[in-house]
Order: C-alpha cells, then sequence, then structure tokens
C-alpha cells in the first residue's frame, strides 16, 4: 500500500512538472486525475464504511475452555455499487476462530452476500469478547485503508475446563491409604495424641506426652476421626492485564476441579476452602456433590484484596487441618511465610503438597520438599494429568 501511494505522489509531481514545463491538454488531464484521484478514494472508502453489513452468530454464550463452538459470520453488500476489499480480523488473545485465515480480505459485488459456517475455541476461563473484532476497509487501488471496530461483539462465559485424572502422582495411592488409615482409627486408644491446637480444652491436655514432646500435647478423643482431605485454593488476582491473570487463573480452577472429582469419585471425603470469604466452605463426599461445586466456580470472581495468607492463618487456627489425611494448597505465589505458617501440619504426621501454578522459577521451594510436604510447580502449558 505504501508503494501504491509513493507511485501516485511520484506520478503527481511528473504530472505537475509537465505542465510547468510543457503544459497542454493532456498534461492538464493527467494532473487533474491524479489529484482527484485520493479524493475518489477516500469518499468511496468512507461510502463502504456507512453502508457495509456484518453479521455474527455463536453456538452458546456459556461455553468451556477448551470446547469446539459452532459459530459463522456473515458479511453483506446491500447497496448498488461493489465493496472492493472488505477484511475482518478476530480476537485472538484468548480465542481463536478455526480454519479461517486471519486479516483475509472479501470482494462483494452489489447485492451479493458471503456467509463462512466454522467454529471457534476458547483458551481460558472468564467473561471477554470473542469472534471478528475488526473490519478493514480499502478502495480499489489499494492506496488507503481505515480499520473500524465492530459495534456489536460477541461476549461469552467461559467455565473452566475438567480435566479428569486416572491417578495422583503426587500423593501415591491415597485411596490406599486413607482406608488404612480410616481402619487404624477404629483401634484407636484414647490415650492417642496429638499436638495442641488453640481451643482444646485443658482437661484434653495429655501433660506426660508434653514432659516428654516438650510442648502441649492434646489427648485424640475417640470419634475424633481423620476426615479425608483439605483443599484450599487461592482467590487473589496478582496483575491487572488479563493476558497475565487469566491463564494462572485458568489453570488453577482446573487443578482444583481435577483434584476434587478425583477425591469425589473415590469416595474420599474433601473439604475445599478458598481464600474468598463469600465463597464459603464446600464439604464432598461423592461425585454426586461435585457438580453444584462446579457450578459454584463458573461464576467465581477473583479479586486484588484477597487476603491468601490471612485465610490460611484462619484454617490453622481451627485446627481442621490436623484432622485430614493429606491437605492441598493451590497456589498462585508460594512464600517462606506460608511453609513456615504450615510446618505444623507435615509436623503432624499430614501429607502437605502445594501446586504452585506459576511460569516463574521455584526450585530454591521445590529443594524444601521432605517426606511430608512436597511442593510441586505447574505453568499453563503443562499436561495437567502427567503434573498431579
Amino acid at each position: 500500500m505504501r508503494k501504491r501511494r509513493a507511485v501516485l505522489g511520484v506520478s503527481w509531481l511528473l504530472s505537475l512538472a509537465a505542465i510547468s514545463f510543457y503544459g497542454g491538454t493532456v498534461s492538464y488531464g493527467i494532473f487533474f486525475a491524479l489529484t482527484l484521484l485520493p479524493m475518489l478514494s477516500l469518499f468511496y472508502i468512507v461510502c463502504v464504511w456507512y453502508r457495509y453489513k456484518v453479521y455474527q452468530e455463536i453456538g452458546s454464550r456459556n461455553i468451556v475452555s477448551g470446547q469446539s463452538v459452532p459459530y459463522y459470520f456473515i458479511l453483506q453488500n446491500e447497496d448498488k455499487f461493489a465493496f472492493s476489499a472488505i477484511g475482518i480480523s478476530f480476537f485472538s488473545d484468548f480465542s481463536y476462530v478455526e480454519e479461517v485465515p486471519d486479516n483475509m480480505e472479501y470482494e462483494l459485488l452489489p447485492g451479493e452476500r458471503y456467509r463462512y459456517e466454522t467454529s471457534f475455541v476458547c483458551r481460558y476461563r472468564g467473561e471477554y469478547e470473542v469472534g471478528i473484532k475488526e473490519v478493514t476497509i480499502s478502495d480499489f487501488l489499494r492506496l488507503f485503508r481505515i480499520r473500524c471496530e465492530v459495534k456489536e461483539t460477541k461476549k461469552v462465559i467461559v467455565a473452566p475446563k475438567l480435566i479428569k485424572i486416572h491417578e495422583l502422582k503426587s500423593v501415591s495411592d491415597i485411596s490406599a491409604m486413607v482406608l488404612r488409615e480410616v481402619l487404624n482409627q477404629a483401634a484407636e486408644l484414647d490415650v492417642v495424641t496429638r499436638e495442641y491446637v488453640r481451643g482444646d480444652s485443658l482437661k484434653q491436655i495429655h501433660w506426660k506426652a508434653t514432659a516428654r514432646e516438650q510442648k502441649l500435647m492434646s489427648r485424640r478423643l475417640i470419634g475424633e476421626e481423620k476426615e479425608g482431605a483439605l483443599l484450599f485454593f487461592d482467590t487473589c488476582r496478582y496483575d491487572e492485564k488479563p493476558q497475565i491473570y487469566l491463564p494462572l487463573e485458568n489453570r488453577l480452577l482446573e487443578t482444583v476441579l481435577s483434584l476434587a472429582f478425583f477425591l469425589s469419585e473415590k469416595s474420599i471425603p474433601v473439604t475445599i476452602v478458598s481464600g474468598k470469604d463469600k465463597f464459603g466452605q464446600n464439604r464432598l463426599r461423592g461425585v454426586g456433590e461435585f457438580g453444584d461445586f462446579y457450578e459454584l466456580t463458573k461464576e467465581l470472581e477473583f479479586d486484588q484484596a484477597d487476603d491468601t495468607k490471612g485465610r490460611i492463618r484462619h484454617i490453622l487456627s481451627s485446627g481442621t487441618v490436623l484432622n485430614q489425611h493429606v491437605v492441598f494448597f493451590v497456589l498462585q505465589k508460594i512464600e517462606i511465610e506460608i511453609l513456615e505458617m504450615t510446618k505444623q501440619i507435615s509436623e503432624n504426621g499430614v501429607i502437605t503438597v502445594f501446586y504452585v501454578i506459576t511460569e516463574e522459577n521455584i526450585d530454591d521451594f521445590r529443594a524444601m520438599s521432605d517426606a511430608n510436604r512436597r511442593i510441586i510447580a505447574i505453568t499453563p502449558q503443562d499436561r495437567l494429568e502427567e503434573i498431579l
């Protein structure tokens, strides 16, 4: 396009030189034609801009990330003159349209319409615009091009994808472990102790064990059974750019859903707690209760004001984590302070697993894993089935 304008400019200067030195009807005719040509091209583009029509439709507004959804668009010329070059470009940051080359140009004769049926896929959960983003219009000679945003864009609500896993590599043979612990609990005597938790009665303190361990120990009462698993996930938003936070938040929820479904499918009770107070606490005892939790994740909003460390402190203070077989933390950031706060969990024999959803290198933290505490990094590009 720049070359065409350069050629036009050089031709106009030559015609100007021709009428200056030679004159004549032909020279003046060429000069006026070259002078009027850009103005006619601009006028043509303005006419097309006001008169072109574009329609688009999607199969559903509520979809799942990674799911192929039917989609079509129509370009229509309702006028008596031809549209020489209309191009379209799509929203491509978070979704893509299948089998349609981006920035392709279409020519429409008077009364002609172009319909293309295809499908599109959304990469991440959330609410954002999809389909045609803008239309470009060029004149016959390709001297000028203008871009105009589509007035009525399509917005979709994308739910996280459920990635089913068949084994939990981070906690091998969890089903057998839970069954073994449940059988052992039936044989536990009243003198079995655990570390003191704020709120325990003074009558519950086992003084001999306290003297032996050099820290307060409480009796584990008959009937104080371990409850299965506890799953905590981070709901804080750590960045303002959707291009950065959407992939991480999407992978975080996929991880949470995969863990929750796996545990429910194995009939392992799981208590799910998030960093958001109003999201509450969910208790799943089987696959039949998983659907309600999945629906809640569709409406979950991440917020920069959420206090992840504060919520973890609250959970620790309640003492419920020490009654679990395994505790999962699904976080976007791992810090020494969090590891120090949760140290008491693994010291009391509860397996603790940290899944950190990040693009950053956390090898220094991963080196702090031990027999009862595991720290695992997950990126948005990883195959979840191979990591969990």
